[in-house]
């Protein structure tokens, strides 16, 4: 006997449908007593080309109870009235955390309930009457994919989390190593000091700018605070634009910048302490978005700022002592400046 053009679109499309589900599907089949969509729960048994187990609990309390003990890929749900409230259970289930595609079966016309059916979290409705098979296994097919997705979403959305979480612990980290380099710089410089003033004020050999830190080094919480707000507020925005646009179309305010830093008076550790203390600020401010870039770019800022201050400081140290040099044989016997 032929088979019909018709017949043959027909299985075509149904085979499209089957390779859309997963190889191997368990079922869950609540019903009442009615059994409403019996014959449409066997036949995604019978006529999809997956391995379907369907198993079948009678009433919304066992249902619960297998959902709560088991997992299934998807759960077909009968709509009877004055017996099995299919949404009252799908709004259970969610309740419970259970997060199962569900496919609830009714005779009622889906205009009249499709509503309800998304407000209490089920994927969709079918009515019976109108559903075949075919219908029935797409309808399946997308709500199965739909919770694959939405599980994968939820996945990379907690490891995003994650990953953001350990950059900010991993910026706090470097931020306290910095710190503690200062502070060792200063412990040591304070070091050099207490020897000075013990040697009856004779400075031990030091190179100038080691110098010129030990002898303000006691009493660098108050020089902090001689940094004037206006260069503060400076450089907290040169650091917001540098994290944006890089260095490329700074190099001219970074130089004067330092240059403004040299001629306060500021030295290398407070100008670092102050760049700290703002990209500790910015830091904070990220909130949830990642400060990988951030703290990259921040020491980048800070490694040229310290260069500029240097080329500062060595043209102030030669305005001073015309005859040093800083790349031929050491001047001996010459003071250093500060």
């Amino acid at each position: 006997m032929a088979t019909l053009p018709n017949q043959q679109a027909s299985g075509a499309r149904q085979a499209t449908a089957c390779r859309h589900l997963p190889p191997r599907l368990r079922v869950l089949f609540i019903t009442g007593y009615q059994r409403t969509g019996g014959r449409l729960a066997e036949a995604l048994v019978s006529e999809s080309r997956s391995d379907v187990l369907l198993e079948e609990a009678i009433g919304a309390a066992a249902g619960m109870a297998r959902l709560r003990d088991e997992v299934f890929d998807v759960v077909l749900a009968s709509h009877e009235d004055h017996e099995l409230d299919a949404f009252a259970l799908v709004a259970g289930i969610r309740a419970g955390g259970s997060d199962e595609p569900v496919v609830v079966l009714g005779d009622e016309p889906e205009q009249e309930l499709l509503g309800d059916c998304f407000e209490a979290g089920a994927d969709a409705y079918l009515r019976i009457a109108g559903t075949t098979s075919q219908m029935l296994i797409w309808t399946v097919a997308k709500a199965v994919q739909k919770t694959a997705l939405t599980r994968d979403n939820r996945r990379l959305v907690e490891a995003e989390r994650q990953r953001l979480s350990q950059e900010h612990q991993e910026a706090d980290r470097l931020l306290a190593q910095q710190r503690a380099v200062i502070n060792d710089l200063e412990a040591m410089l304070a070091g050099k000091t207490d020897v000075s003033k013990a040697s009856g004020g004779r400075k031990p050999p030091v190179d100038s700018a080691l110098s010129t830190d030990s002898e303000s080094v006691a009493g660098h919480d108050a020089q902090d605070a001689l940094i004037p707000p206006a260069l503060l507020t400076h450089y907290r925005e040169l650091l917001r634009a540098y994290v944006i646009m890089g260095s490329g179309n700074l190099t001219d305010e970074m130089a004067q910048l330092a240059d403004l830093l040299v001629k306060a008076g500021v030295s290398a550790r407070q100008a670092m302490r102050m760049h700290l203390d703002v990209l500790e600020e910015m830091v904070r401010s990220l909130g949830s978005r990642s400060a990988r870039h951030v703290i990259a770019r921040a020491d980048l800022l800070a490694l040229e700022i310290m260069v500029h201050m240097v080329e500062g400081f060595r043209r102030q140290c030669s305005r001073h002592t015309p005859s040093l040099s800083f790349f031929g044989a050491p001047n001996r016997g010459l003071a250093p400046c500060g």
